[in-house]
């Protein structure tokens, strides 16, 4: 098992990585961060995507939607991003997050490693 800071490294060697976060959605804070920069502050995006989580859960309960959210994906026009809500236990309220460069990332392996990397989390 993998703690956080070795999770969100691993995270961060996706093709195409740009950020990867951590992220408690009832707060808002990241837990932990690795790579982003001067283009992409992790901690504004952290607390910013956790707004997109809020809203589609209380969208699934109100449709009344016994189900679980396996990753919400945005696509901007250079980037994709990825919110991997984690299970298990520990892991409630929290999300991975992932920002790649389209030019240099394939999505499909993208959201594999991630599930993968998400196995490994120890909370």
């Amino acid at each position: 098992m993998a703690n956080v800071d070795t999770v969100l490294k691993e995270a961060n060697t996706i093709e195409g990585a740009i950020g990867a976060a951590l992220v408690d959605y009832g707060s808002g804070m990241a837990l932990g961060i690795a790579g982003g920069g001067k283009d992409l502050d992790l901690t504004v995006a952290a607390a910013g995507n956790t707004d997109v989580v809020r809203a589609k859960v209380r969208t699934m309960e109100m449709l009344n939607l016994n189900d679980d959210i396996e990753d919400i994906l945005i696509t901007l026009g250079s980037q994709y991003h990825l919110i991997r809500l984690l299970k298990g236990r520990g892991a409630q309220g929290l999300f991975l997050y992932l920002a790649l460069d389209r030019e240099r990332a394939n999505l499909a392996m993208a959201r594999h490693q991630l599930k993968r990397i998400e196995a490994t989390l120890e909370i």
